[in-house]
């Protein structure tokens, strides 16, 4: 079990971080904090940006301490933008957050253990920031001729 942990949390970790990597820093062919930030006033997150300087941060630190087994379910909370990649990012992290990050783990090194209540909490907050993140959305305007 503690293997499938391992390779789990690298897998989704690292394409986490890496999808994170391309908002911040163009990397992989993404477009950096300038392209995403145009994108995402395309659609309505304003101001652009700020919310892909967010959603980048939160993709690559979340991804990174998901790789590494690091402070629980903390990093598999973090997740943002289309429908795909949320819904894969969030299954995967909901799944990790509560069976915990398995015996090859940063955590289990430094003795650091979670529980059911706060993976729960973890949950929770990311549900809440993500909830809040659409409430912050405004219809894009129109375009003009």
């Amino acid at each position: 079990m503690n293997e499938g942990l391992l390779l789990a949390r690298l897998v989704f970790g690292l394409v986490m971080a890496a999808h994170g990597a391309q908002k911040l820093f163009g990397w992989f062919g993404g477009y950096g904090i300038a392209g995403t930030g145009n994108f995402f006033e395309s659609i309505g997150f304003r101001p652009g940006r700020l919310f892909a300087a967010l959603a980048g941060l939160g993709e690559f630190g979340g991804g990174l301490l998901l790789a590494l087994g690091f402070l629980g379910p903390i990093g598999p909370a973090s997740t943002t933008n289309g429908i795909e990649v949320p819904l894969l990012y969030g299954a995967a992290g909901v799944a990790l957050a509560l069976t915990g990050p398995g015996r090859f783990s940063i955590d289990a090194v430094v003795g650091l253990t979670s529980t059911p209540a706060l993976a729960l909490i973890a949950i929770a907050i990311g549900i809440v920031g993500a909830v809040a993140n659409l409430a912050l959305r405004r219809n894009p305007a129109p375009a003009t001729a």
